[in-house]
């Protein structure tokens, strides 16, 4: 089985000249380290680095001692996003992220990645995200001229969805007029509802209903309308909605949702699906923003956005895998105090 460490050797270097004194692997190791334990920028990697040589020398070369911040920027800048994607990729073949179950596809803007100066607007990256595995399948940055769909287009192009019920959010189906008829339909008691499902969900003082519904029969939807708000879908199986009541301090709240599938579904699976594609917030954005401040990252220069991004869910996903007993939290905390626990995981990706 090849290792995290060894499929960092095969990323493709874009530096020149004296700017590959410092190795590749040592630069990438040292960033995906640093990265696993807390640190965000590249003075704190280099600083890292420099805290725990006697750790990083156990297992890297350093023969030109340690890489300064500049050079670690440097690196990040230059490095082409493509490569160091076809590296994840690998990573996550290693860690046996199949793409089983659902995946679910959501947007991210990178919020202080934007570059005034330059005329950059903040970096906005879609993922793909194993909800029952909570591991990042892939990420893709939206090109300049691009937007969301296009983008996670391509993303799913790049991913095997084998076997997976891939969601996504309205974005990916907007369509006004296709959403006024589907409401109207279920809206009449006499809409063919197939099955129905409730779940309840209570804690904190805090009450949730949900009611969920599927139709298959969907064939009147885009019958004989193609026009911009009736897109050609041929592939619908399944129209479904969840109806919440939240009920809260005393007060209720109501809302529907609606939704298309392309698999003919139970209302059972519906509502995990539905359910589940949430996790991507809570488990991946969240994580990013609360533990890894990927919102105030700074990095705008060249690739260094992007890059840095996928540094940061390569080292979620090691944190998720390694030492799976405890917590990312206590992780994290023990591998930036320890150089005998941050073994135990540097051990699993050697």
């Amino acid at each position: 089985m090849h290792s995290v460490i060894t499929i960092l050797r095969g990323v493709s270097d874009a530096r020149s000249g004296n700017a590959t004194r410092h190795e590749l692997l040592d630069v990438l190791t040292i960033a995906l380290a640093a990265s696993i334990c807390g640190c965000e920028t590249c003075v704190e990697f280099a600083d890292f680095g420099e805290d725990r040589e006697d750790l990083f020398r156990e297992f890297l070369s350093l023969k030109n001692g340690l890489p300064s911040h500049d050079t670690v920027s440097r690196l990040f800048r230059l490095l082409d996003p493509a490569a160091l994607w076809a590296c994840f990729s690998r990573v996550l073949d290693e860690l046996g992220a199949d793409g089983a179950g659902v995946i679910a596809i959501d947007g991210k803007t990178l919020r202080r990645s934007f570059d005034r100066a330059a005329g950059r607007s903040a970096l906005h990256v879609v993922t793909a995200f194993a909800a029952d595995a909570r591991l990042v399948l892939g990420q893709k940055a939206v090109a300049g001229e691009g937007n969301e769909i296009t983008a996670a287009r391509e993303l799913l192009g790049l991913i095997d969805c084998r076997g997976a019920l891939v969601t996504a959010d309205a974005i990916h189906c907007n369509a006004p007029t296709a959403l006024k008829d589907v409401k109207d339909d279920l809206a009449d008691p006499a809409a063919v509802v197939a099955e129905r499902h409730e779940t309840v969900d209570a804690d904190h003082g805090r009450v949730e209903m949900r009611r969920h519904g599927v139709i298959h029969e969907v064939d009147w939807l885009f019958a004989g309308r193609p026009d911009k708000d009736h897109p050609a879908m041929p592939g619908l199986k399944s129209i479904a909605l969840v109806g919440a009541i939240v009920e809260r301090d005393g007060k209720t709240i109501r809302s529907t949702r609606y939704y298309l599938s392309s698999a003919r579904l139970s209302a059972e699976t519906f509502a995990r699906a539905a359910r589940t594609h949430w996790g991507i917030e809570n488990r991946l954005h969240r994580v990013l923003d609360t533990a890894f401040d990927e919102d105030q990252n700074r990095a705008r220069k060249d690739n260094a956005a992007e890059n840095l991004a996928t540094i940061r869910k390569i080292a979620l996903n090691v944190l998720k895998t390694a030492r799976p007993d405890i917590s990312i939290r206590r992780k994290r905390k023990r591998f930036g105090w320890s150089d005998a626990f941050a073994r135990t995981v540097i051990g699993q990706m050697r």
